[in-house]
C-alpha cells in the first residue's frame, strides 16, 4: 500500500517537474518575443527619424545644386552670349556636373551622384543601406519670384539586420528665389555691357499718385522689377522666350544704361525685342521713358500722359 502512495506521489512529481520546465520555456520564448518586438520598434523609429532627417538634408542639398546651377548658367549666357535650354541645362548640370560637355567645378559636390554619396555615408553611421533610382527633375515657377527645383526618385532604405525597411517615392522639392541673379534680357541685349540683378519693387500698386511721379522715378533708377503675366517669366527670360507667363516679371530699362538706343516702350522685354507697340511720354519722367499703351493702367501714368 506505501508502495502504491509513492508510486503515485513520484508521479505527480514528475508532473509537476514538466509543467514547471515547460512554463519557463514559455516565460522565457514570451520574454525573448516582447524583447525582440521592443528592438524591432526602436530600431524602426531610430530610422524613421533618421528618414525625416534625410529629406531635411536633401532639401538643403537640392537648394545649393539649384542655386549654384543658376549661377553657371548666368556664368555661361555672359560668356557665350547666348540663351540656354532650361531642361537640358539642369540635367547636365545636375547629373554630370557638365556644362556644354565639360565638366564645371562650381558644380563638384553638389551633383546628383555626390548627394547619393553623401545620404550613404550617413547612412552608414546606423547601419542602413539607401539606394535612390529612377531619379527624374524639373524646374518649374508656381510664382514671380521663386523658381521650383524637384527631384522624384525611387527610394528605399534597409536596415542591414533585415529589421525593418523603407519603400517610397520620394518628393523633394526645393524653393529658389531669383532675386539676386542677373537678368539675361539685359545681359544680351546689352552685348554684356550691363548687367541688371533682379529686385523686387516696393511700389508695387503705388507707382504715381494724383501726378506725382517720385515713386516711379525711383522705380526706374533703382532698376526694380514687378510682377507682370504679361510678362516673360525668370525660366523664360533664361530661354530668350519673351512670350507672357502668368509668373512674368518686368523691369524699365534706364537709357542711360545702354549704347544702342531705340524710340519704344522701355519696358524691358519690349524694348529688347523686335515689338514695337505704341507708346507715349509721361510728365515728370525723363524724356527719354516712353511707355506703351498696355502698360499704362499698371503703372497709374494715365493721368501724366504726353506725346513724345
Amino acid at each position: 500500500m506505501i508502495k502504491k502512495f509513492n508510486s503515485k506521489k513520484g508521479q505527480l512529481f514528475t508532473i509537476l517537474s514538466i509543467l514547471l520546465i515547460g512554463l519557463m520555456f514559455l516565460s522565457f520564448e514570451i520574454f525573448s518575443y516582447f524583447h525582440q518586438n521592443q528592438s524591432v520598434k526602436m530600431r524602426v523609429s531610430t530610422m524613421n527619424s533618421f528618414l525625416n532627417s534625410i529629406e531635411t538634408n536633401l532639401q538643403r542639398q537640392m537648394y545649393i545644386s539649384g542655386f549654384r546651377i543658376f549661377f553657371v548658367a548666368e556664368d555661361y549666357i555672359s560668356t557665350t552670349g547666348n540663351y540656354i535650354n532650361i531642361t537640358n541645362f539642369f540635367n547636365s548640370g545636375f547629373f554630370n556636373g557638365t556644362v556644354a560637355g565639360s565638366v564645371n567645378p562650381i558644380l563638384t559636390g553638389v551633383t546628383y551622384s555626390d548627394i547619393i554619396n553623401s545620404v550613404n555615408s550617413k547612412g552608414a553611421k546606423i547601419n542602413v543601406n539607401i539606394t535612390m533610382t529612377n531619379s527624374t527633375i524639373t524646374i518649374s515657377q508656381d510664382d514671380p519670384w521663386h523658381v521650383k527645383f524637384t527631384m522624384i526618385s525611387d527610394f528605399t532604405m534597409t536596415d542591414r539586420e533585415q529589421l525593418a525597411s523603407w519603400q517610397k517615392k520620394q518628393n523633394i522639392s526645393v524653393l529658389i528665389p531669383v532675386e539676386g541673379f542677373v537678368d539675361p534680357i539685359y545681359t544680351i541685349g546689352t552685348g554684356g555691357q550691363y548687367l541688371r540683378t533682379i529686385d523686387k519693387t516696393i511700389y508695387e500698386g503705388n507707382y504715381v499718385n494724383g501726378g506725382n511721379t517720385v515713386n516711379l522715378s525711383d522705380h526706374l533708377d533703382s532698376g526694380y522689377y514687378s510682377a507682370n503675366p504679361s510678362a516673360p517669366s525668370f525660366l523664360k527670360r533664361l530661354e530668350g522666350n519673351f512670350s507672357p507667363d502668368p509668373n512674368g516679371i518686368e523691369s524699365f530699362v534706364r537709357i542711360t544704361d545702354v549704347t544702342s538706343l531705340s524710340a519704344k516702350s522701355v519696358v524691358d522685354y519690349i524694348y529688347f525685342s523686335s515689338s514695337n507697340p505704341s507708346f507715349s511720354c509721361v510728365s515728370g519722367m525723363p524724356s527719354w521713358f516712353r511707355i506703351d499703351d498696355a502698360h499704362f493702367s499698371k503703372y497709374q501714368v494715365n493721368g501724366s500722359l504726353v506725346s513724345c
